[in-house]
């Protein structure tokens, strides 16, 4: 409950205006309770960017789970994301641009290395790559999704139309990448 306050706090007023103090009136909590939960704000609002990208997360691999083809998965993932951050993304941009929060981490941080080791098998093995070759194009491929999350943010795009294009580059690059792989594959036999 004292997350959901403080998320709402930072969504209407931003960070700096975000103490104990106010999120416990907002809460209906008293400023020695919430002295109790947290040592201080930055703890608090540290423990709600994971929360909201641990949740962001979640529903990531729910979304992948669900996918039966490739371009379906790149799809799902990336749609629950550009949703999320529709819905939640003015919180977590707030949050992240907090250097004493954020600690300098991107959006694609939390969890990442277990995602993209889950996507770059399953590009290794759909597109007949080398499995250092498929981390690396998955690796760099989760750059777009942040950046198509950010162009979004400044509202100057529907989200359909950014998660399409988003949707497009991803494949383009993992089909040009299996097509180059290929191509080099038979000028050095």
């Amino acid at each position: 409950m004292i997350l959901d306050h403080a998320a709402d706090l930072i969504s209407a007023d931003g960070v700096s205006g975000v103490s104990l103090e106010r999120i416990g009136i907002s809460a209906g909590i008293s400023k020695s309770l919430m002295y109790k939960y947290f040592e201080g704000p930055t703890e608090l609002l540290r423990e709600l960017l994971v929360r909201e990208m641990d949740a962001l997360r979640k529903l990531q691999f729910e979304a992948a789970e669900s996918a039966t083809t490739f371009e379906e998965l790149v799809r799902n993932i990336t749609h629950v994301y550009l949703s999320h951050i529709e819905k939640r993304g003015l919180i977590l941009e707030r949050l992240q641009r907090e250097p004493s929060i954020s600690e300098g981490h991107d959006p694609t941080q939390y969890g990442r290395d277990s995602a993209v080791a889950y996507i770059a098998n399953i590009v290794a093995e759909q597109f007949s790559l080398p499995a250092d070759v498929a981390r690396a194009a998955t690796d760099i491929s989760f750059g777009l999704p942040a950046a198509a999350g950010e162009y979004l943010l400044k509202g100057n795009m529907p989200l359909e139309e950014i998660e399409d294009i988003t949707v497009t580059m991803i494949l383009g690059s993992i089909n040009q990448m299996h097509s180059e792989f290929l191509t080099r594959k038979q000028i050095i036999k």
